[in-house]
């Protein structure tokens, strides 16, 4: 039941967002579509498609393991593709998240 509302949930998001962008171009039918897929990615309609698919799966993601794993998943990925652990710690400091998931992060990197 989990994994179904999961997805359902991934899947809402980015109707969600093409609903929003269709109510800020002021169109309605089939060019408020149109206007709000050009105006979500770069690359207009298929950029705006592809923008969609992105945030599905991320939605996915994040609801599938949580936020505090997809963070801690990048750090882990960034020191494996060579990156200094201080460098990773001044990223950490720049991310927009609580202090409690910087410092579980800082954690996480001295244990590497």
């Amino acid at each position: 039941m989990e994994k179904l509302i999961s997805k359902v949930a991934a899947l809402g998001v980015p109707g969600l967002m093409l609903v929003v962008a269709m109510a800020a171009s002021g169109l309605t039918g089939a060019a408020a579509i149109t206007a709000a897929l050009a105006a979500l990615g770069p690359g207009g309609m298929l950029g705006g498609i592809a923008f969609l698919g992105v945030a599905g799966l991320l939605a996915h993601g994040l609801t599938e393991f949580g936020f505090d794993a997809i963070f801690t998943g990048v750090v882990k990925e960034l020191y494996k593709k060579g990156e200094t652990k201080s460098s990773i710690l001044n990223k950490i400091q720049k991310y927009p998240v609580s202090k409690s998931l910087k410092r579980k992060l800082k954690e996480e990197i001295e244990k590497m």
